[in-house]
């Protein structure tokens, strides 16, 4: 019985870990496509969102339309997630580095929590390198 349960606990924890590095994966790739619909998938309700100098609490589709008209100006053209992660307080984040066709060059940042058994991205930031 006792055996059972830790191979249980051991898959479950296998799980939930494919499933993180799935959402980095995914938003990774949206943000590569500059698809802000897929990336406002993972927001939560409400969402910590940075563009360059300008920081505010948006909800879920108010942060999506701020990020499409952010790729609208600023189309990408490569995007690599350089580092991930986990905070003190738990959240996983990851680190990348976006470049787009005109030339500029953005340091992002995501935080995801989980809650009810799913992902969701509580902050992004797209800073200007």
């Amino acid at each position: 019985m006792k055996q059972k349960s830790i191979l249980i606990g051991a898959m479950l924890a296998l799980t939930i870990a494919a499933y993180a590095a799935d959402v980095f994966d995914q938003v990774g790739a949206a943000i590569r496509s500059g698809d802000a619909r897929m990336i406002a998938r993972f927001f939560n309700t409400n969402v910590d969102l940075t563009i360059v100098n300008q920081e505010d609490v948006f909800s879920k589709a108010q942060a999506e339309m701020v990020i499409k008209d952010f790729f609208a100006k600023n189309t990408p053209r490569s995007y690599t997630i350089i580092h991930r992660g986990v905070s003190k307080e738990g959240a996983k984040y990851a680190i990348g580095t976006l470049v787009t066709t005109q030339g500029s060059t953005f340091r992002t940042y995501f935080f995801v929590k989980e809650s009810g058994g799913m992902s969701y991205i509580q902050e992004l930031r797209f800073e200007k390198e």
